[in-house]
């Protein structure tokens, strides 16, 4: 079991030590479950009331935030306290899981694949014919990689993800479980005798930067010409779909549920609330936030938020829930 003193804790922080505890550090915790033996943090004043009645020993704690640690307890106080304890967390986060040997025999590899140094393949896993995998590329049980593609350095594909033919991803990026990259966009048309859909081949790919994150059950279809990209540092959480021919710029974040239709444009630094859905073809500027359940029918401005469904600017859509309310009176 890891166990470290606050003195300990505040190195790493480097933040202020305020108060003094005699208990060790054996986990963190949320403020109301923790033990005495917990750190836990108050990135929020909401959550200060808590403190009077948590068990923990230790806290993480805003610096702006008036509050005093009590009897045998401390705060380490920092400007922000979630960034603090996203640092502290490495320390106490359990070991990934390992292989036995560094290529399951169960694998199937092409003889035209070419493999990094230090790469780990797990049981079941497929990898296609003239597939690069960068060193340290790990690919957990039941991952596929279909021919031509190429992974950077030190990605991981947690078991059951796909990666389609002809992806390009970079170096450290996460993909967890069960992620599709590249599976065929959705392009039908009418056919000329009216009985029928007709399917568009796709035959573009979907390029990945550097240090992308995509969580579990997550689709980025594969480009009907070109490429799908998804810039440098973005963060997707699960159950987001991604079309064909999008563009994301670098350090966009999408929420659960969220999703881009066709040829949607991001900039960089966009935040897409959960279960938000964005039209077709429309643009998204450079630091804009889509809310949560909103519905983006026209073009966002940079820098700014927008609501509700039809999306708004967010100050008129206040305005127009205030006005509702009124109706109801």
């Amino acid at each position: 079991m890891l166990s470290f003193t606050v003195q300990q804790i505040n190195e790493v922080l480097q933040g202020e030590l305020v108060g003094k505890t005699t208990h060790s550090i054996t986990g963190v915790e949320e403020i109301r479950n923790a033990k005495e033996t917990d750190l836990t943090f108050i990135g929020n004043r909401k959550y200060a009331k808590f403190w009077s009645d948590s068990n923990a020993s230790v806290a993480i704690i805003n610096d702006n935030i008036d509050l005093e640690p009590g009897d045998n307890r401390a705060f380490i106080k920092v400007k922000n306290a979630d960034l603090a304890m996203a640092k502290l967390l490495e320390a106490f986060q359990p070991d990934t899981p390992v292989f036995e040997t560094e290529i399951h025999p169960t694998a199937i590899i092409h003889e035209t694949a070419t493999l990094g140094k230090g790469v780990q393949i797990g049981a079941h896993c497929y990898v296609g014919k003239n597939v690069t995998l960068g060193d340290g590329v790990v690919l957990y049980h039941n991952v596929s990689v279909f021919d031509d593609s190429t992974i950077g350095p030190q990605t991981v594909a947690w078991s059951g993800t796909v990666i389609r033919e002809r992806s390009q991803i970079g170096a450290q990026c996460i993909f967890h479980n069960n992620v599709s990259i590249g599976a065929d966009g959705f392009g039908y048309r009418p056919a000329d005798d009216g009985r029928g859909l007709v399917k568009i081949p796709h035959i573009g790919n979907v390029v990945i930067g550097n240090g992308v994150e995509i969580g579990a059950n997550s689709c980025v279809d594969r480009a009907k010409f070109n490429s799908t990209i998804i810039g440098d540092g973005c963060k997707i959480d699960n159950l987001v779909q991604i079309a064909h021919n999008c563009v994301m710029g670098r350090s966009c974040i999408m929420a659960g549920h969220s999703g881009l239709a066709g040829s949607v444009t991001l900039g960089d630094g966009v935040i897409i609330g959960g279960s938000a859905s964005i039209k077709d073809h429309t643009t998204i500027e450079s630091g804009a936030t889509v809310g949560a359940g909103s519905g983006v029918m026209n073009n966002v401005k940079a820098g700014q938020t927008v609501l509700g469904y039809p999306a708004t600017d967010s100050r008129d859509m206040l305005k127009q829930w205030v006005a509702l309310r009124k109706l109801a009176k």
